[in-house]
Formats: C-alpha cells, sequence, structure tokens
C-alpha cells in the first residue's frame, strides 16, 4: 500500500447534493479497490487558471488516500470516465 493525494476539480454547476453524492461515489470506488482513506477535505467553489470545458470557476477537493498501485492504475481509469469531474491529479507521497 503507498500513500497517494487525489485532487479533483468537479463542475461548478454541481448541487450540493449531487456533489455530496459524486464524492461519496469517489470515496466508494477507493474502499471498493482496498484503498483506505485518511482524509477528505472540501476546499469549495475557486477560480481556475485557465479556462477548462468552458468552465472559470470549479469544485475542489482533496482526497489523502492509502492504496495498490495496481488498484491507483484503475481508480485513473475510472476517473477519466467520470462526466461530472473536470480535471484530476492523483500523485503518489513519499
Amino acid at each position: 500500500m503507498r500513500d497517494y493525494e487525489l485532487m479533483t476539480i468537479f463542475k461548478p454547476d454541481l448541487e450540493e447534493a449531487d456533489l455530496q453524492a459524486a464524492v461519496e461515489r469517489l470515496n466508494g470506488l477507493i474502499t471498493a479497490r482496498g484503498g483506505e482513506i485518511a482524509s477528505s477535505d472540501a476546499w469549495g467553489r475557486r477560480r481556475m487558471a485557465y479556462t477548462i470545458e468552458d468552465y472559470r470557476d470549479g469544485i475542489y477537493t482533496v482526497t489523502k488516500l492509502q492504496m495498490d498501485p495496481k488498484a491507483a492504475d484503475e481508480l485513473e481509469r475510472t476517473l477519466k470516465l467520470n462526466d461530472q469531474i473536470i480535471r484530476y491529479l492523483l500523485i503518489r507521497l513519499d
């Protein structure tokens, strides 16, 4: 198991209930693949440095987790297909 940090930027037009459901689904994906969530922080709505898919703002969340490297690859493939996520970044912590 390795330590990772996952930052996700959700679309700004999501309602609060939809955002909570998307975060819960994301956490469920992590735990279903054998990962453990250490912490999850919602940074809220922020202005992005440049437009992505015609959005100037995004809803940021940061999740620190532990996961097997093969499961992390599967998680990234799943994040690419999620239409509620504008961008994500999964990095391995030292």
